[in-house]
């Protein structure tokens, strides 16, 4: 039986599945030079390279949408009174 390959490229997505080591795994985080997309250390696509500007963008922007989620999620069930639904059923039988 043929050794399976622990790395590559399947339809332009990269994967690797070799252990990873704690140097391998900081220094695939921190990439100087690099665009903001960098190959997963461990795992199948892509990750954030945070030696980029624009990947401080993308982290503040999903930090503050999931702020304003938790606290508009929290504000707005206070506020919410239990009034009673009027619920009109029409069966289509009308004798008009």
């Amino acid at each position: 039986m043929a050794d399976k390959p622990t790395s590559g490229e399947i339809l332009g997505v990269p994967y690797n599945f070799e252990r990873p080591s704690i140097g391998r795994m900081l220094s695939s985080y921190w990439q100087p030079g690099e665009g903001m997309l960098v190959e997963k250390p461990f795992g199948v696509g892509y990750t954030l390279n945070l030696a980029n500007w624009r990947s401080w963008i993308v982290v503040a922007v999903a930090g503050a949408l999931l702020w304003q989620q938790e606290t508009g999620a929290s504000e707005g069930t206070e506020d919410v009174a239990d009034e009673p639904v009027e619920v009109i059923v029409d069966d289509g039988d009308s004798d008009d």
